[in-house]
């Protein structure tokens, strides 16, 4: 199958990174499409304002028009949406159109999907990011799953996916794979903000930092912890979506998912302090957080 036509579902971080990788190594049209278009503060209309002048670019004349002549389905919405953003394009889906599902979502979530548009003529494709799509763009390593995974991987690296692989033919293995490593990842984050905002209130940061190098050595936990901690401050509302899925994947496996359930709530909490991104080191960011925390009032103002 050649790839003319491409529906790209989500125009946020990720979907606008791949949009301008697909422009550079494909000669595909791309057909956008996101909820928030219309909103002029949203980051899918200033992406989209960025794109608009390319000529392969189109806006679709809305969700059941977004795949109509396309050949390929990415999906990249967040979590929290994957499954309305799915299911408002399956109306115009062509037969035989490829559904790649790049969301962070459980397995059961994954399945869910793959039923609606393996239902609707489509043909689904299960894909778990595993890593930040920065530095790497679409050279990121992607795990793919289920029935249709083995004969889309050499389609997508034709398209520059240049790391994919087609991991099992079962359905879920990617999602399981994607959501268990959240599990650390993210709660690793949510852990290195909690603990080292309580430690810089108590003054004892420099120690416990040292007492971590011990256990955990790296030569770099100051720089190391600002960005694990500025991850959440970035991109906490989208992390705690998808951490609510890997709840959901944690409880599917029978087990009480109660540190997922806990990160939730501080990633959520987190993008209150996005302003004090701009502090450069560990110990200036825990101040503005703390200051932040101490006078909130002074936030409103």
């Amino acid at each position: 199958m050649t790839i003319e036509r491409i529906c790209l579902l989500g125009l946020g971080e990720v979907g606008a990174i791949l949009a301008r990788d697909l422009l550079d190594a494909t000669t595909a049209q791309l057909q956008v499409w996101d909820h928030l278009l219309d909103d002029s503060a949203s980051p899918a209309a200033r992406h989209f304002g960025e794109l608009v002048d390319n000529p392969r670019v189109a806006r679709a004349d809305g969700a059941r028009a977004a795949a109509a002549g396309c050949q390929l389905v990415l999906s990249a919405v967040t979590a929290d949406q994957a499954v309305a953003a799915a299911t408002s394009v399956l109306p115009g889906l062509p037969v035989g159109c490829w559904f790649v599902d790049l969301n962070s979502v459980s397995p059961g979530t994954k399945t869910d999907l793959a039923a609606a548009v393996e239902g609707a003529g489509g043909w689904f494709v299960e894909a778990a990011v595993m890593s930040p799509i920065m530095p790497k763009r679409t050279s990121s390593p992607v795990l793919l799953a289920g029935p249709r995974a083995a004969d889309f991987e050499p389609l997508g690296r034709a398209l520059g996916f240049s790391d994919l692989s087609a991991i099992s033919a079962e359905p879920g293995v990617a999602a399981a794979t994607k959501m268990c490593r959240s599990v650390m990842i993210k709660g690793m984050e949510a852990l290195v903000s909690e603990s080292l905002l309580a430690a810089r209130h108590y003054g004892v940061d420099a120690a416990v930092l040292s007492s971590l190098n011990n256990l955990f050595p790296r030569p770099d936990w100051p720089d190391h912890a600002r960005y694990l901690i500025s991850r959440t401050l970035q991109h906490g509302t989208r992390r705690a979506a998808e951490m609510r899925e890997v709840a959901r994947t944690v409880s599917e496996a029978g087990i009480d998912p109660w540190m997922s359930e806990a990160c939730v709530l501080r990633q959520d909490w987190a993008p209150q302090f996005s302003d004090r991104l701009g502090e450069e080191t560990l110990d200036g960011l825990l101040d503005a957080m703390l200051a932040q925390l101490a006078n909130p009032s002074e936030e409103n103002d």
